[in-house]
């Protein structure tokens, strides 16, 4: 595989990461933002939002205790996913950028 391609290859991976961790700080966010209005749980966008923020958030809530009545949970996942996106993201695109100018690794 050419120093090219795996430039190409590494620099869509980084651009999709992002987009995935932006959306699901997003899904994040709605769905703490929901927690405030008592929404309707049969509702497909809201089982859906659940099912998809649910298994990340209670890893951190076993990890994470409430304190004081407050769950902070979504707070922690979504300072992870921007770490995650500042420094993943950006060190795959910085190797790309290396490997398509000829520095290499």
């Amino acid at each position: 595989m050419s120093a090219d391609v795996l430039s190409n290859l590494l620099a869509a991976v980084s651009m999709l990461l992002h987009y995935v961790f932006t959306i699901y700080m997003w899904l994040i966010i709605i769905r703490a933002l929901l927690t405030w209005v008592n929404p309707d749980p049969y509702n497909p966008i809201v089982q859906f939002l659940y099912k998809a923020t649910e298994p990340v958030l209670q890893k951190v809530r076993r990890k994470v205790p409430y304190l004081g009545g407050i769950d902070f949970s979504p707070m922690i996942v979504i300072f992870v996913l921007i770490f995650l996106d500042s420094f993943l993201v950006s060190s795959l695109h910085d190797i790309a950028i290396r490997l398509k100018t000829g520095g290499g690794f």
